[in-house]
């Protein structure tokens, strides 16, 4: 691994489920995220995912490209297009920084059909012989 390395991208099919069943496990049961009718009535075209499910995908990309012996040590994430059903969101990496202590500084970007949904940066711990 070197810094400017690109991850292989990571595509995930925004389904209803997904979205409905990331909030029940976060325990966010806001309406937004599971009721259209609601979620129509508060300005939104449809349900959409929330930041807990958006956070655990960053980070189940991360440790899928770069192995078992990954360890996620943070994620920072940043909001931009909701993930409505029905898109795809396609999740991109850059290697940017490594650590003289095994870690590696990932930039973070998912894309949807409106744009930008996720940007970020994941610090890992890297195994000696992962990635």
């Amino acid at each position: 691994m070197k810094v400017g390395e690109e991850l292989a991208p990571l595509e995930i099919a925004v389904t209803r489920t997904l979205i409905v069943a990331g909030a029940i496990a976060s325990r966010d049961y806001q309406d937004v995220h599971h009721d259209a009718e609601l979620a129509r009535e508060k300005g939104s075209p449809d349900i959409f995912m929330n930041i807990l499910t958006t956070n655990g995908l960053v980070g189940r990309y991360i440790t899928d490209r770069l192995g078992p012996s990954a360890v996620l040590r943070k994620i920072a994430i940043r909001l931009g297009a909701p993930n409505y059903p029905g898109d795809t969101m396609i999740l991109t990496g850059t290697v940017t920084a490594l650590g003289d202590d095994g870690t590696a500084e990932v930039s973070v970007v998912g894309a949807n059909g409106l744009g930008r949904h996720v940007t970020g940066t994941v610090t890992v711990s890297l195994a000696e012989g992962s990635a």
